[in-house]
């Protein structure tokens, strides 16, 4: 066997890079240094709304089987954050009994929607004649949610995906307009930092992976 040369790997190098639509690094670092960033890291500067425009419309070219593009986005900025703020106090004390209760919790729904510029309310939109098993339009909405915090990141904006189980119930499809099948995938907040931009790490893909 031949080996190859340090001048043909440069040039086979070089090809590749030539051929490339976008630059692969700035991708690979955009993707790795998405974060979560709770709204107790938020600072009081504003989201404006054209920003929540661009990260919607990045949403919605997520992978849709069938394009049946299932999401549906419900927005909560300014006064409305108070409406989703009473709504999550007076659901969790409602449906969770009192001896299972935790103040904590009960104190975090009640003031993440105070503490962040924007809520969306990030649904499922059931296909009526149900062709799509249920789990793929999940998936889709969950793949537009990605979409949305690494165009956050791109901004330079904190984002954080929280899914209390209170957003799962009849109560909160109704609160939303949702139908029955209809689900609510997730509350994403939107917030700019008021901390350095968090580090993370992931495993190495040997521990994750097996080459067949």
């Amino acid at each position: 066997m031949h080996k190859i040369s340090t001048l043909a790997l440069f040039r086979n190098f070089v090809a590749q890079f030539l051929t490339m639509r976008f630059n692969l690094s700035e991708i690979n670092e955009l993707i790795r240094e998405r974060r979560t960033i709770y709204p107790e890291q938020f600072s009081n500067r504003q989201v404006h709304r054209e920003q929540i425009e661009v990260i919607l419309n990045n949403a919605q070219w997520a992978p849709t089987h069938g394009n049946t593009q299932p999401w549906r986005f419900k927005v909560f900025m300014e006064e409305s954050r108070e409406e989703l703020s009473d709504f999550l106090g007076k659901t969790y004390v409602e449906l969770i009994p009192k001896e299972l209760q935790n103040d904590v919790k009960l104190s975090r729904l009640i003031q993440r929607p105070l503490k962040t510029s924007v809520v969306i309310a990030v649904c499922m939109e059931r296909q009526k004649e149900e062709i799509i098993p249920e789990i793929e339009e999940i998936e889709a909405v969950a793949c537009a949610i990605q979409n949305m915090h690494l165009t956050c990141t791109a901004y330079g904006l904190g984002g954080f995906w929280s899914s209390p189980k209170l957003i799962y119930t009849p109560q909160m499809n109704s609160f939303l307009g949702l139908r029955e099948k209809d689900k609510c995938i997730g509350l994403f907040y939107i917030g700019y930092p008021s901390i350095e931009w968090p580090k993370a790490h992931r495993k190495p893909i040997e521990y994750t992976t097996e080459w067949k």
